[in-house]
């Protein structure tokens, strides 16, 4: 019966940024059913649906250090640098990081969606 109540939604992340929603089943450090995995923040994980292996899960996010705002692990939203940020906290303090990190920054940046529209500003 453990194992049912851990495979039960606690309730649903929500990305404040990108307002990406998931149920998660568990929120800490060490997920349920894991023997050696501690993760690096406090956070928010579900059951990793493809996987029949009942120790795998899926790390959905984690609240920004410095504003706390709760946030996906995907690029376009944060960055882990010993702590979780958000990128609107991580632009906003970008002096405050490692050259590296604005370097990342840079690259998260450098995709457009309409590549074409790249060529006509070459002209």
């Amino acid at each position: 019966m453990a194992g049912e109540a851990e495979r039960r939604a606690l309730g649903v992340f929500q990305c404040q940024l990108c307002s990406l929603t998931a149920p998660y089943s568990y929120v800490g450090q060490k997920p349920p059913n894991t023997q050696s995995v501690v993760l690096l923040e406090e956070s928010y994980v579900m059951k990793d649906p493809f996987s029949s292996d009942k120790a795998a899960f899926l790390v959905l996010g984690a609240q920004c250090s410095l504003c706390n705002r709760l946030v996906c692990v995907g690029p376009e939203c944060s960055l882990f640098y010993t702590k979780r940020f958000c990128l609107p906290c991580v632009r906003e303090h970008l002096s405050a990081f490692p050259q590296e990190i604005g370097q990342d920054m840079e690259k998260r940046k450098a995709p457009s969606k309409k590549p074409s529209s790249q060529h006509t500003h070459e002209t």
